[in-house]
């Protein structure tokens, strides 16, 4: 989530083991997962060989224009494209980022299997084991300007509706930023939300600040204004405004997300980080309330789960982060 990252760079994944490939999207042919032995020279002939094994052809991969540079996390995405047969990729690498890459890869991964809501599709990870450099490569996407935010909240809404029957949490942690984010599931939402987001925040930043009593207080409070039994939606997770955009696919403008933060929890929580940053505008809320109306008091529990993401930016970033998030916990203990 962290403030500087563009558009073109937002399509963080993640990586497995040395050379370890995940499984594809619906859209392409799902294969199982594959050790591969570390003959590769080079870092592009790793990725080449991934490519390969994935796609079932073979594919020779060489740097191209229409990538980026630094990303969320310490990654960085460039775009390859496959001398075989001209087609581009986009390429996430990191090094020592195996963790984070193969994480978020299974985000992407989830969220595309809804098919609801355009996502780069995930095509192949793993690792050069030479230099420790992990990596994942997407489906390239033609960003552009314009679309509809009114179709926007209408896909996201539809993709809400793909609910987990494990409780709330994902199969795998993932990252915030740079900020590790734990999921282990839980089978009541406020449990998840006490533990796992506040609670983890709070040990994060030294309580932020605050004294025992008020975080018992806070704590508390946060779980009564929780206790309204949402449905375990897949949810993005990560939602700001640099993490969605538009791109031309089949002659169309479609808008497209990327970049998350994935787990199964209150589908609130997305809607709830649009307004952190600005970005969305009130064709995106009509387009949602169109699918699937927000319930009652969702405006106070807004303020709840943003708290989490302003406790990250101190974590991230320090400077007047936990001034603002004091006025909001002061404003969540007043509901």
């Amino acid at each position: 989530m962290l403030l500087k990252r563009s558009l073109a760079l937002c399509l963080a994944l993640r990586s497995v083991n040395a050379f370890t490939l995940a499984k594809l999207s619906p859209r392409i042919p799902e294969l199982n997962p594959l050790h591969m032995s570390s003959t590769a020279s080079s870092f592009t002939e790793a990725v080449s060989a991934a490519a390969s094994e994935a796609l079932g052809r073979t594919v020779e991969l060489v740097a191209t224009s229409g990538g980026g540079s630094s990303g969320g996390g310490g990654a960085s995405t460039s775009a390859v494209l496959d001398k075989e047969t001209n087609t581009k990729y986009f390429l996430k690498s990191a090094r020592n980022g195996l963790d984070m890459l193969r994480a978020e890869y299974e985000g992407v991964k989830a969220m595309s299997e809804t098919g609801t809501i355009q996502v780069p599709t995930p095509i192949a990870f793993g690792q050069f084991e030479k230099t420790g450099q992990g990596f994942a490569l997407f489906e390239y996407l033609e960003f552009c300007g314009g679309g509809s935010q009114y179709d926007l909240g209408v896909n996201l809404a539809k993709m809400h509706r793909h609910f987990s029957d494990k409780g709330f949490g994902f199969h795998i942690d993932n990252t915030i930023g740079a900020t590790h984010q734990p999921n282990s599931w839980r089978g009541n939402w406020a449990d998840f939300w006490d533990e796992h987001r506040l609670g983890h925040m709070l040990k994060l930043t030294g309580n932020a600040g605050l004294s025992s009593d008020k975080v018992e207080k806070l704590r508390q409070k946060t779980r009564e204004l929780l206790s309204h039994n949402p449905k375990p939606s897949i949810i993005h997770g990560d939602l700001w405004g640099g993490n969605k955009g538009f791109c031309k696919k089949d002659g169309k403008v479609i808008p497209v997300i990327f970049d998350p933060a994935t787990y199964y929890g209150d589908r609130e929580a997305d809607v709830a980080m649009t307004y952190v940053f600005g970005g969305f505008g009130g064709d995106f809320y009509d387009g949602y309330n169109s699918e699937w109306q927000l319930p009652e008091g969702h405006e106070k529990r807004r303020t709840v789960y943003n708290l989490y993401h302003i406790l990250n930016h101190e974590v991230l970033f320090g400077g007047g982060y936990l001034r603002q998030a004091q006025g909001m916990i002061d404003q969540i203990l007043r509901f």
